[in-house]
Parts: C-alpha cells; structure tokens; sequence
C-alpha cells in the first residue's frame, strides 16, 4: 500500500511538471484604457485589478491570476502578460473584451562620418542652413533606446555642455538598485529594464537585474542617435574623427529589453509602455522579428507594431530598422504604416588594405586589423579546406569553424577560409590565430558578390569579393608554393558611388501589407562608429580581451538611429508636426543619386528600386523646410485597420470606445502615405491623397515619370495653396497597357514642386491585366 502511495504521488508530481512544462508567456490585448496620459494611481489600480478579475474568471482564483501575470499594461496598453497553457490562453481569447492574445516570441537585434556625409556638416564645420541649428541641436527633445541598455560611463552620455534642467514632463528615472547599475543625469535622463518574459522564456540570456549594456548594441545606437560631440574616438585608430549623435542636445533614456541579442514580446511590449508614460518624444527600435508577419490576422500580434500603433496614438515617433534579411525580396519587418522603417546604406568611407600575391598580382580588400604583416615577407597560403584536422569535414573547415584547423598544416601561414557558415566573421580569425597562422583572406562566395566588410579581426587579415577570390584560388591551385603578404589597413574618404544599398538590408515589397512601400528611406548602416560598451571587446569573441570605448558595426541597426535623431531635431524645430508629418518631410525630400550624380547602386552594382530604399537615401537639411507634407491622424490609422477587416468591435476597444469603422471603407491604398503603391493592377486604378502646405503659400504643380507599362494620370496637375495648414487632395489614375504585362513590379515617381521645393514619392506598381 506504502509503495502505491508513493508511486501516486511521483506519477502526479511528474504530470504537475509536464503541465508547468507547457507554460509559456502569452499577451492578452484588451485595446486601449478609458483614461487619459495623466491618469491617477488609483485609476493604473483599478486597470491592474481589472486584469486581474478576467483572468482569474478562467484560471479560477484572483491568487492564481495574480501569480501567473508578469506585466500589467495600465499607463497606454490595455492588456497583460502571463504565464499560462495554451488551453487557458485559447479560452481567454474568446473573451468578449479581448482583441487579441498572442505567444511571447523572441526579437533579434539587428545589429561618425556619416553626418558629414549627409551634409549636415562639411570638414568638421555645421553648415549654416544644418538642421542642427535649425533644430537647436535637439535641444530638450526625449529620445528613448529600446535595446539592450546603456553604458552611462560613455563620454557621449555626460552631461558636461547639457543646458537647463531636465523636462518637467519628463516622468522616467533610473531604477537600477544593483550594484554597478546605471544612475541618471542631466543627458542621460532614464534607464529601465524588463526582463520578466525572458527569466520564464530563456533564462541563460539575462545577465542580472540592470539596464547597463552588457553587449554594446544598445550604446551604440542610443549614441548615434543622441549621444554628444566627443573628439579624438575611433576604434583602434580607425574612423578617427569627433562621433556625434543626431540630435546631440536630446535627453536620452535606455529601456533594457533585449538580453544576449533576443527580445521577448511581453517585455518589448512593457518597454513600449513605460517610454510612452515617461514622455518620450521619439522611441528608436533596432531589432524586430527574424520573418514578416506571415498574414493579416496576425498583424497586431506583433508587439512592435502594437507598442508602435500606441505610441503613434500618443503623438510619439518610432522609428524600426527594417531587418538584416537581404538582398531578397519580402525581408522587410517592422512594416505598420505608423513606423518609419530604415533601410542601410553605406557611406563614402572605406577600410582598404591590399594583398599582394606571389606572381605580383594586388588585390583590394577590408578590414580593421589591430596588427600587421612584415612588409618585406611573403607568407605562403593554405586554403582552410586543406587545413582541416583529419576529424573534420573539409567542408566544414573551409569556413573555419573553431577546433577544425590542424596547427600543422597551418602554422605561420595565411589562410584562406570561405565567408558564411554561421560563424561570426571575426571567429573564424580567431580560429585561424589559435591555429598558429600568420593571417586570413575571407573570401566571398558567389552568392555575397562584391559585398565586403571591415571588422575588427584579431590577426592581419582582409575580406576580398568573389571575382578576386575566384582569381586567388586560380593563383593557388597553379602555383607550387602560393604566397601572398596583406598590407595595413587605412581609413579612405570620399569613396566614389556612395551611397549604395548594403546587401543585408532587408527588401520589399512587404508581404502583409503590399499596398504600403517598405522601407521607408535609407541611412548609413554600414562601418558606424558610434559609442561602446567596455563590458566586452567590439568583436564580442569570448576570448578577444581588447576593448575600446567606441566601435564600428554595421546593420539596418546602426541606420535607425540616424533617422530618430533627424527626427528628434525636427520635433525641436517643428513641435507642431505630427510624427506623419516627420516622416513625410524625410521621405519627400530624400536623394535617389550617389555622389557622382547617376541612380543609387543596389550591393551588386544595379540600380537599386523603392524595395531597396524606399524614398531614398536620407537628406535632413531638406526636411525642415519640405513645403509639403502628407498628413496622418490616428483616425486614419482606425480606417486602414478596418480596411485591412477588423471590425468595429476590435477598434472600439483599440480607441477606448472613441471610434467605430465607417460604412463605407476606402481602400488600403488610399492611406495618405508619401509613397504610392498598387500592387495588383487590374485594368485601372485610381488612388486619393491629401497634401498639406506647411510653408508659405505657393502654387505646386505636378510631374511624373509613369512605371513602365502602365499610364499615369495626376487631377489636378495643379494645387494652389492660398495658406500655412491648408489641405489639398488630387488623385492618381493607372491604367495598364496589355501588351507591357508580366513585368511584375515597376517603379516610377511623382513630383508635386513650386519652383522652391521638389515634394517627390515613388510609384510602385503591379500591372497583373
């Protein structure tokens, strides 16, 4: 009898872990919260007891309910995050109050010169028509990081030039209690942390109860989006130069969200939530999900694009890197009609070295190695697929995984290992160096092309296109002894052909909503020195103990922040403007040309398309003074979301009962957005927008360049604005020429301009009959 007892009892003990195995994070959305941003205590109390009573009316008891939530969501967000069984969170989600419950998923990050590249300075001087003066350099503008936190010891985040108090509508702070946590001052105003979903969902990732930046993504792009001037950085004496922020007067805060370079949703989610409550003006995302949201119905179960509605319905910019997923098509994410999305493009700086091979050929090449080559020696060459241990895959080794490289074969030798493989770039260095090799060539495969990047590798190395790899291994696989020398690194400006699209930017068209052009406009993401954390070595090898307080990374990372300071300085020059209207007076006035005048470049030397680069590349001293701009409320916002079939249930509850959808629904394409897209034309099609004069009064009028195949007709060609603020609609008419079909998408533009300013926007369109 003992024994069946205690058998009983293990069998129920293990069906108890079975079950509490099957427990995960879920979001329940409830829409928006009756109460205004200056809602009391009590009335945040009465939300988080209302959360309470729904979900403990299905787990049974308030306790329970009390014990599975992780976050409250009370100050913008109506909803929470608990922990539960997918059996509790499909009942909750038949909840007549509920919009929407969705399974906590993870987010991965994607992870100077480039503002003298903008021309918001030439030669270390501010212009005088800068949007750095016409926007007082930011000055009291809120900047918030979602990230992976902050190093405060920076020199960019010191508040040493920091003029007058803080904002008295400023309600953030810094919370760390931890030892060595991050405190507060005059410039770096707030630093947060959540780490609740991802204790539940991967414990490992977090590195204690903090907001200090343990793997510099988020120092990096806090400070290029508001970081201060600091002369004399670089990154081993590369990029030497004064690094700069955006908007270098902007108070800034850091909202700890992301652990070991994964996001967990319900934290991002509680992330979105405290910027808005604390007062941010803009809040800049670099990180979003590894796929597009793979259907309509899905759409608002992405916690980027439900903090981002939020935040657009409390007049906050968002600002979302598009994703590191290209050059294929439909990569782009973050794609809601209330972000701006930010493509990567590069600057006019590069890192060449050379290397110089046995019969005299010279091959150019990049990198940011710390150590040199003797220039008179010639070092003899072993690929690494005939390096391997006699344990490894050729294969395999001919990427250099670590521990496949037999030290015999490869002592005080140059290896050649091929790019890819998942194994981090400068890991492969790393393999190399503890191999006992003199240096490493990473050679491109046919699919990366002439697409090539400086990191900061540990040996004397370089990184070399494909056609070059294809003649350096004709070179060695003919030659008896193949010896080649590397030559140092130098930093190289005015590089001809800039900018161009990186060839990781991620691509449209957008999947989801293919009537709305992603990405919006391109930046500089490529070879970015911004500030560091002195937690790690900038290469974030494991056994790399070099570190430096500033680093140079490359990603559509790195290109969002350029955006939310232009932004930040356009919200202290224009408080007025909707963040709409921001994101249209960056779009329309964007350049399409590189430095030499011809069409922006794609990574393989094309000419690159609106999928690439949305508008354009970034102009901020234009953006100021667009003269137009399209305009966007959150009521139009509620329209598309019916238009894209939800109901006015959902939206009552989305606007707090403020708003119902309207009988008659335009069309998705009739968003008023500053790019325009039809992509299934059908015969004929005709589009609405809305233009609103933000200048003086001016007669613009209209010219165009139609997509290929496709006639283009704007009425009226002409708008004659008598006042500042006064709106216009006209419509765009296409119609599709049969014998031009098939082309799939084709791109055009259209050009409303007074003489004074050119209010430009792609035309993007599918001509199916």
């Amino acid at each position: 009898m003992a024994s069946s007892r205690l058998f009983l009892a293990a069998a129920l003990l293990c069906l108890a872990s079975s079950a509490q195995a099957f427990k995960k994070p879920y979001i329940v959305y409830l829409g928006s919260h009756p109460y205004g941003p200056d809602a009391s205590a009590e009335e945040h109390a009465r939300a988080t007891q209302s959360h309470h009573d729904l979900l403990g009316s299905v787990l049974g008891s308030k306790q329970l309910a009390k014990d599975a939530i992780l976050y409250s969501y009370t100050k913008n967000i109506n909803g929470f995050a608990a922990h539960l069984e997918e059996e509790v969170a499909t009942q909750i989600a038949r909840h007549p109050d509920v919009v929407t419950v969705m399974a906590s998923t993870m987010l991965k990050l994607h992870t100077t010169r480039s503002w003298d590249f903008m021309d918001m300075e030439r030669d270390g001087q501010i212009l005088p028509d800068s949007i750095w003066k016409h926007g007082r350099f930011g000055q009291d503008v809120i900047i918030a990081n979602l990230d992976s936190g902050v190093w405060p010891e920076s020199n960019s985040f010191t508040d040493e030039e920091v003029v007058g108090e803080v904002p008295k509508r400023w309600k953030g702070s810094c919370s760390d209690t931890a030892k060595y946590g991050v405190s507060c001052n005059k410039k770096l105003i707030g630093a947060r942390y959540f780490n609740k979903d991802m204790l539940l969902s991967n414990p490992g990732a977090v590195d204690g109860n903090w907001s200090r930046d343990t793997e510099g993504h988020g120092t990096h792009t806090l400070s290029t989006a508001g970081g201060r001037f600091v002369p004399r950085a670089s990154l081993f004496g590369y990029a030497n130069g004064t690094a700069k922020g955006g908007a270098p007067r902007a108070r800034v805060a850091a909202y700890k969200v992301c652990w070991s370079g994964e996001c967990a949703a319900a934290d991002v989610l509680a992330g979105f939530e405290a910027a808005i409550h604390d007062g941010a003006d803009v809040i800049s995302v670099s990180f979003g999900q590894d796929a597009p949201v793979a259907t309509v119905a899905s759409f608002l179960q992405e916690p980027v694009t439900l903090g981002s509605l939020h935040a657009a319905m409390s007049g906050v910019s968002v600002v979302c890197s598009a994703g590191n997923s290209g050059p294929l098509e439909d990569t782009v994410v973050n794609a809601a009609p209330w972000v701006t999305t930010v493509a990567a493009s590069t600057v006019d700086r590069d890192f060449p070295n050379v290397v110089t091979l046995g019969n005299n050929a010279h091959m150019t090449g990049m990198s940011l190695e710390t150590t040199t080559l003797h220039s008179t020696q010639l070092y003899s060459m072993i690929k690494a697929s005939d390096a391997a241990l006699a344990s490894s895959d050729p294969a395999v080794a001919s990427t250099c995984p670590p521990g496949t490289l037999d030290p015999a074969k490869v002592k005080n030798k140059i290896v050649v290992c091929v790019r890819g493989g998942d194994i981090p770039r400068v890991t492969k260095g790393m393999t190399v160096l503890n191999a006992g090799g003199a240096g490493l060539i990473l050679a491109n495969g046919e699919m990366d092309g002439d697409d090539i990047v400086a990191d900061p590798h540990v040996l004397p190395a370089t990184m070399i296109t494909y056609r070059e790899a294809m003649s350096l291994y004709n070179y060695m696989d003919s030659s008896k002894n193949p010896v080649a020398n590397i030559s140092p690194s130098k930093t190289e400006v005015g590089v001809k052909n800039s900018p161009s699209v990186a060839a990781f930017s991620s691509r449209g068209p957008s999947g989801t909503l293919p009537c709305v052009l992603k990405p919006d406009i391109a930046a500089p993401g490529v070879d970015i020195l911004a500030a560091f954390t002195e937690y790690v070595s900038p290469t974030e090898v494991p056994n790399d103990e070099r570190r430096s307080e500033y680093a140079i990374l490359s990603g559509t990372s790195m290109a969002c922040p350029h955006i939310s300071g232009v932004i930040g300085l356009l919200k202290a020059a224009r408080p007025e403007w909707s963040p709409a209207a921001m994101r249209s007076a960056i779009m329309t006035t964007a350049r399409t040309q590189d430095n030499t005048g011809a069409p922006m470049r794609d990574h393989d030397g094309r000419e690159a398309t609106a999928f690439a680069f949305g508008a354009g590349n970034i102009h901020p001293n234009r953006a100021v003074d667009p003269g137009l701009v399209y305009d966007l409320s959150k009521e139009d916002y509620f329209v598309f979301l019916c238009a894209m079939g939800f109901n006015s249930s959902d939206l009552a509850k989305l606007s707090a009962g403020n708003f119902t959808c309207p009988e008659k629904v335009p069309p998705m394409e009739d968003l008023n957005y500053p790019s325009i897209v039809v992509p299934a034309l059908r015969h004929t099609s005709t589009v609405a927008r809305r233009l609103k004069c933000v200048g003086r009064p001016a007669t613009y009028r209209a010219t165009w360049r139609a997509p290929y195949g496709v006639n283009m007709t704007v009425e009226p060609a002409a708008l004659e604005f008598g006042k500042d603020g006064e709106v216009k609609e006209f419509k765009v008419t296409f119609k599709s020429e049969k014998d031009k079909l098939g082309k799939g998408y084709v791109f055009g533009r259209l050009v409303w301009s007074d003489g004074t300013h050119h209010v430009r926007s792609p035309v993007v369109v599918n001509a199916l009959d």
